[in-house]
């Protein structure tokens, strides 16, 4: 019995709240590769074939796709996570460290007054 070619793909990092929401509900969308020749590599996108220039693809690791207007990656891409914002207790912290009278600047101490005041109108 012959053996079953493992199945390759294109990946595409792909956010479900693009139009509408914040951001960041990110999805992992394998598009299925038909056929690879010395040159393009061709795939199937929503039930359509496209193809991609295979040098460029695999001396970067990823591709803009242009007709769809994705970027497509011969890996699965890492999900990007957001910073997990301070606590205001940090920024306080951190206001009263740049304080001018225990060796930080004006400037500093502006700063990071504005960011915990921030935070403070904000929570």
């Amino acid at each position: 019995m012959a053996e079953l070619a493992a199945a390759e793909f294109l990946y595409e990092l792909w956010d479900a709240n693009w139009d509408d929401g914040p951001l960041g509900n990110y999805q992992i969308h394998r598009h299925p590769i038909t056929k690879k020749t010395s040159k393009r590599i061709y795939f199937t996108l929503s039930g359509r074939t496209g193809f991609v220039d295979r040098q460029q693809i695999e001396a970067d690791g990823e591709i803009y796709y242009g007709r769809s207007m994705r970027r497509l990656h011969l890996t699965p891409p890492d999900i990007p996570t957001r910073p997990k914002p301070q606590s205001l207790a940090d920024l306080k912290a951190a206001m009263a460290a740049a304080h001018p009278d225990r060796g930080g600047s004006d400037e500093a101490f502006i700063a990071a007054r504005d960011r915990y005041e921030q935070a403070r109108r904000t929570a």
